[in-house]
């Protein structure tokens, strides 16, 4: 009788033990994919040239469509509403936040360095660029994990081609 208490006991463990990894690998997953929307998001945002300004020899940025584009790709990429809530099939459970979007424009003298004492987050742009920092939280499956949020970062430059 006492071995098949003990083995009880140690199925169960067993379980709690893979339920601990199968969520632990779910949240790396979580991370790497919302990390690469934000980056991507970024990028994209610092594509968005004020023409007007580049026609008289001035790189800059367009700050509303900057904003758009930011938010066009976090959405793509994560399966997002327009409020920044996941849709049906998407990876995510809780709604993203942006917590930081900056545009850093021809207003600026660069190199410039971007500093968010509240994230933790320095960068150095050598030309007008974009910063822009997303909260995340991971939908965990199990409840074996503590609850797991990521405040992601990402930034990018200008292009010049």
């Amino acid at each position: 009788m006492a071995k098949l208490v003990f083995s009880m006991l140690m199925i169960v463990v067993w379980w709690m033990l893979h339920a601990l990894q199968m969520d632990e690998e779910l949240a790396l997953g979580t991370v790497h994919e919302a990390k690469s929307a934000v980056d991507r998001a970024a990028h994209a945002a610092a594509q968005q040239v004020d023409h007007s300004k580049l026609e008289i020899g001035i790189p800059s940025l367009e700050q509303t469509l900057a904003e758009e584009a930011a938010v066009a790709y976090l959405r793509e990429n994560l399966r997002l509403d327009a409020g920044l809530a996941p849709l049906p099939g998407s990876f995510l459970r809780e709604a993203v936040t942006i917590q930081e979007f900056a545009v850093v424009n021809d207003n600026q003298s660069f190199p410039y360095t971007y500093r968010s004492p509240r994230f933790g987050y320095e960068v150095t742009l050598k030309r007008p660029g974009v910063v822009l920092i997303v909260h995340v939280a991971y939908p965990r499956l199990f409840g074996v994990l503590a609850p797991v949020q990521w405040d992601l970062k990402g930034s990018a430059e200008m292009v010049f081609t």
